[in-house]
C-alpha cells in the first residue's frame, strides 16, 4: 500500500483502486490490532471554516413548510373574519324581512320577539350552539326573571355594521347548573320543536370567562302568563286566544308527527305552570323553560325513565307524580301529567275572565288552600287525601262558552290519568268552540235585523235550546280521530 499525504487529502492505492479519502494519522498505535504500525487510520478531517451541510439541508427542507403554515393561518383568519361579516349581514337581513302581524305593536316588528315559522334566523344562530371563537356582542340590560336554575335578562344584541341592536332574552345558568342548561339546550336544538306557540330559540353559548352558560331566545315584553293575569282582567275573546294557543303548544310538544306527516320525537314539559308560559304581543301563549323537559325517545329504557325522578313544581304536580306512582311502561303517562298541569293553568285563566261575572284578584291554583310555595306533602293532603281541586263556582257556568272550558278543565284534571283528554283533543275542542261561538254571535246579529212582523212569537225560545244543544255537542266531541294523527 502506498500513501501520499497532501493538505490532509491522501491518495490511497489498494487493489488497483484509487480512493480519495480524508486521513488522520495517530502518533501512537495499538500493536495488537494491526501488523503494520505505520498504517494511518481513516478519520474525517473537520474543517472549522466550513458549516455543517446537514443544518443547511434541514433549514431548506423546513422553509416551505413554515411558509405554508403561515399561509394557512392567514387564510383561516381571513375566512373567520369574512364569515363573521356574512353572518352579520344574514342576521340583519332576516330581521328586516320580518313583517309585523296585525294587532302587534311597532316595537314587536323591530325586535326579535315573534315566533313565526316564516321568520328564519341565520342557521348558525338558530337552534344551535354558538361555535364562534368570539361570543355574540350582547349587553345585558335588565333582570326580568329569576328561577330555580337560572336568571333571565333582557339583552341588546349589537349589530357589527351599525349602531343598531336587537332585543333578546338571555337566560344565564351558573356553572353548577350545567346539567339543566345542557338539557334545555338539547331540547331547543331540535329543529322539530319550532312552533309559533313555543319560545323561539336563537343560540346557546358557553361563557368560560364568566363561568356561565347562556341560552339566547326571543324576548316578549308582556312577560309571563302569571304576571299578565295578575295585572289584567281578560275578555272572553282573549280567554279563547290564550287557551287555544296554550293547548296548541302542548299538542305540538306531545305530538309524534309534524303537520307534514314526518315523524317527530314527542317531548313532555314536566313543569307546566303560568310562570313558564310567556304572553306574546298578539296575546297568544308560548311555552318556555324546558330545563326539566324530557324527549320521549323510543330508545329510552324503563330505568332511564325511572331515573328522571319526581320533578316539577309541587303545586302543579299530577296526583300520580305526587304519589310517585307514574306508569313507566307507558310513555303516554308522562303526557298525562302535562295535561293535569295545563288544566290548572286553564283554571287560572278562566278565573280572571270577565265572562264569569265577578272577577277576584289573581291567585294560583289551590291558592286559598296552601301556602305560597307548598311542599309535596302539603299537596298530597289536598290532592290525594281530600281529592281536592280548585273551585269552579256555579256562576262560571252561566256563560255557555265558559261552561265548555270548565267541562274541559275538569276532564283534564281527572284523578285517573287514563280518563284525561289529550292536548290534541283540548285544542280541537277550543277551536270548535271559537267557531261555534262566532256562528252564534252572527246568528244573534242577524236575528236583530229581522223585522218584528216577520218573527214567529212561538219560536222565541227555540234558538236558545239550539244554542245549548250545539254547545253540548262540542263537549261530547269525539277526539279519537285527533289522537290518532
Amino acid at each position: 500500500m502506498k500513501l501520499t499525504v497532501f493538505d490532509g487529502i491522501s491518495l490511497s492505492e489498494c487493489c488497483k483502486v484509487t480512493i480519495l479519502v480524508n486521513l488522520t494519522c495517530l502518533s501512537f498505535w495499538p500493536h495488537n490490532l494491526f501488523l503494520n504500525p505505520i498504517l494511518c487510520l481513516l478519520f474525517p478531517v473537520v474543517d472549522p471554516t466550513q458549516d455543517d451541510p446537514l443544518v443547511s439541508v434541514i433549514l431548506v427542507s423546513l422553509l416551505p413548510l413554515v411558509v405554508m403554515g403561515i399561509i394557512v393561518v392567514g387564510m383561516l383568519y381571513w375566512y373567520r373574519a369574512y364569515r363573521q361579516r356574512v353572518l352579520s349581514r344574514e342576521w340583519e337581513s332576516s330581521i328586516k324581512k320580518r313583517k309585523p302581524k296585525a294587532g302587534l305593536d311597532c316595537s314587536d316588528a323591530c325586535a326579535i320577539m315573534m315566533d313565526d315559522d316564516r321568520s328564519d334566523t341565520s342557521s348558525t344562530h338558530a337552534n344551535s350552539l354558538n361555535h364562534n371563537t368570539e361570543p355574540l356582542p350582547i349587553d345585558l340590560d335588565l333582570l326580568v326573571g329569576k328561577g330555580r336554575f337560572a336568571q333571565v335578562y333582557k339583552g341588546k344584541l349589537k349589530q357589527t355594521t351599525s349602531d343598531q341592536f336587537e332585543t333578546v332574552a338571555v337566560k344565564i345558568f351558573p356553572c353548577e347548573e350545567y346539567a339543566s342548561w345542557k338539557n334545555e339546550k338539547d331540547i331547543f336544538s331540535n329543529t322539530d320543536l319550532r312552533h309559533e306557540n313555543v319560545l323561539h330559540f336563537l343560540t346557546a353559548e358557553e361563557r368560560k370567562v364568566e363561568k356561565q352558560y347562556w341560552l339566547i331566545t326571543a324576548f316578549h315584553p308582556r312577560g309571563n302568563l302569571q304576571e299578565h293575569l295578575t295585572h289584567n282582567v281578560i275578555s272572553w275573546e282573549e280567554l279563547q286566544v290564550l287557551a287555544s294557543s296554550l293547548s296548541l303548544g302542548v299538542a305540538h310538544l306531545h305530538s309524534d308527527r309534524l303537520p307534514c306527516g314526518r315523524p317527530k320525537v314527542a317531548i313532555v314539559h314536566r313543569d307546566l305552570k303560568s310562570s313558564n308560559i310567556l304572553v306574546k304581543n298578539d296575546l297568544t301563549c308560548c311555552l318556555c323553560d324546558f330545563g326539566l323537559g324530557l324527549s320521549l325517545d323510543s330508545s329510552l329504557s324503563v330505568d332511564d325513565l325511572a331515573n328522571s325522578g319526581q320533578v316539577g313544581t309541587a303545586r302543579y304536580m299530577a296526583p300520580e307524580v305526587l304519589e310517585a306512582r307514574l306508569n313507566l311502561e307507558n310513555m303516554e303517562s308522562f303526557k298525562q301529567t302535562d295535561i293535569y298541569s295545563m288544566a290548572l293553568v286553564l283554571w287560572e285563566m278562566t278565573s280572571r275572565c270577565k265572562a264569569i261575572g265577578e272577577v277576584k284578584d289573581y291567585e294560583p291554583a289551590y291558592g286559598s288552600k296552601v301556602r305560597e310555595h307548598p311542599c309535596v306533602e302539603s299537596m298530597k293532603d289536598n290532592v290525594l287525601r281530600d281529592r281536592g281541586r280548585p273551585e269552579i263556582p256555579d256562576s262560571w257556568l252561566r256563560h255557555q262558552g265558559v261552561a265548555v272550558v270548565c267541562a274541559t278543565i275538569m276532564e283534564c284534571w281527572d284523578h285517573d290519568p287514563e280518563a284525561r283528554l289529550t292536548a290534541h283533543c283540548v285544542a280541537e275542542r277550543i277551536t270548535e268552540l271559537e267557531d261555534e261561538m262566532d256562528k252564534l254571535s252572527n246568528r244573534s246579529s242577524s236575528e236583530e235585523k229581522i223585522p218584528d212582523e216577520q218573527k214567529i212569537p212561538t219560536d222565541v225560545e227555540i234558538p236558545e235550546m239550539v244554542k245549548i244543544t250545539e254547545i253540548q255537542d262540542i263537549i261530547a266531541v269525539d277526539c279519537s280521530v285527533s289522537d290518532e294523527k
